[in-house]
């Protein structure tokens, strides 16, 4: 009876993948991409997907944000240890008696307990590289549009001239 019901249960997930997978993102170019107008220097910054095409464009302008960190204060955790022990029930059949003793075994209980603070520094903005592409993709109305890039692609951009023709896969979008 068992089998059956891990056949069929097997025979269920094949199926819903199988449907899933058919359904699923795919390659066609509408999935995950942006159909705004444009999202200028206040885009919204937000992740492209795994797999974001390939962009062209005209060079509108290119933007180095620098890792910007603070200090900050956490508590200080130490490890402390204290000698315990407990009993430990131990069992022993033979035939219709059964034997049952119990022993003291020893061991360390460890926790972390905070003792004072310690200082380090919190990253609240990652070091990004970004460039602005005017006629993104074709379109004359996408104008200013940032995209998040590796820092190669940063700088061939900053080599080239202003106006001039990019093509990239960008690794986010927004600055």
């Amino acid at each position: 009876m068992h089998k059956r019901h891990r056949l069929v249960h097997a025979g269920l997930v094949t199926l819903l993948i199988a449907g899933l997978s058919a359904c699923g993102g795919g390659t066609n170019g509408a999935a995950g991409h942006q159909t705004g107008t444009g999202g200028g220097a206040g885009g919204s910054g937000s992740d492209a997907p795994p797999q974001q095409a390939r962009v062209s464009g005209l060079r509108a302008g290119v933007r180095h944000l620098t890792k910007r960190t603070v200090r900050a204060t956490r508590p200080h955790l130490v490890t402390t240890c204290t000698p315990a022990t407990r009993q430990v029930k131990h069992t022993k059949r033979s035939g219709r008696t059964k034997k049952t003793w119990y022993t003291t075994e020893h061991y360390q209980d460890c926790h972390r307990t905070p003792q004072g603070t310690e200082t380090y520094r919190r990253v609240i903005r990652p070091e990004r590289w970004c460039v602005a592409l005017d006629d993104v993709n074709g379109n004359q109305q996408r104008d200013n549009v940032w995209y998040r890039v590796t820092y190669p692609t940063y700088n061939q951009a900053l080599g080239t001239d202003h106006h001039a023709p990019l093509h990239f896969t960008p690794t986010g979008t927004g600055c």
